[in-house]
């Protein structure tokens, strides 16, 4: 895309971190910006934040594991500024543990958010992003879609997921000679609250109590969660995925190396008490 000024923009898992961040950037860069989150109190205080900014904005509580949702969020968004020019599939979720004791519920649940999020994403907003002169797609995976990530199956087979799927969407917009560019951002270490996520919500959006970890997984996570409070700010991200569209660029990866870091050296303690 030649400018991003005068557009119109849908961010996912907006009401904090990651999402929030990009938000607000492409709110600086003069765009009309749509935002979405289950969570419809932290949605509408980042409503206010952006707004502050004076961008043109549009909150609409959605929950993205639901198909008949993210179309609503599509045809709100046409309803109100008529267009969309860029879609960021950012939501996602979590759920540790062994792969073969974390619950089906928790399985269905990061599946239903990470993977059939962003298919129903592509989905419902993919027509209308073909009928502009220039549009982009903006996938969040993880560095944790690129690297063995044990304890954390739904997380990673997910996130993995959304790797294979945008490295096979660029090739299908070639194949179309669509003006659709595609971005895929695999962060690292960012400074977000998605480690006290199962503190305060789960499958349906129900807050409730994270579950007991062995002391091993435990051991694991702690190093991951140190990782990620220590991590770059958020708002470091959105301007990275701003210039990431404007030079078309397919990878981002913010931070990345510290959690390649962190996971062998965690790797390494293992094996070291083997």
């Amino acid at each position: 895309m030649k400018t991003l000024e005068g557009r119109v923009a849908v961010v996912t898992g907006a009401s904090s971190g990651i999402g929030l961040a990009v938000a607000a950037e492409f709110a600086r860069q003069g765009m009309s910006v749509v935002i979405a989150s289950q969570n419809a109190e932290r949605l509408a205080k980042a409503e206010e934040q952006i707004s502050s900014m004076g961008a043109p904005v549009l909150a609409v509580p959605t929950d993205v594991e639901d198909r008949g949702a993210v179309e609503r969020l599509a045809s709100a968004t046409l309803d109100r500024f008529g267009a969309v020019h860029v879609l960021v599939n950012n939501a996602g979720v979590y759920a540790p543990g062994y792969a073969w004791e974390i619950s089906d519920d928790d399985w269905e649940w990061v599946v239903g958010v990470n993977l059939w999020g962003t298919v129903y994403g592509i989905k419902a907003f993919m027509p209308h992003l073909l009928a502009q002169e220039e549009a982009h797609v903006v996938n969040v995976a993880s560095a944790g879609g690129l690297m063995t990530a044990p304890c954390h199956g739904p997380y990673a087979a997910t996130k993995h997921a959304i790797v294979g799927l945008s490295k096979g969407l660029r090739a299908e917009f070639a194949i179309k000679q669509a003006r659709v560019g595609i971005t895929l951002v695999c962060p690292g270490g960012v400074a977000t609250n998605i480690t006290s996520q199962m503190q305060t919500t789960g499958p349906g959006g129900r807050p409730r109590e994270g579950p007991a970890l062995a002391p091993e997984v435990q051991a694991l996570w702690d190093g991951i969660d140190g990782a990620v409070d220590a991590g770059i700010s958020p708002d470091a991200v959105g301007p990275m995925v701003s210039e990431a569209i404007l030079a078309d660029r397919f990878w981002v990866l913010p931070n990345a190396e510290c959690f390649f870091d962190v996971f062998d050296r965690e790797m390494s303690d293992l094996k070291a008490g083997a």
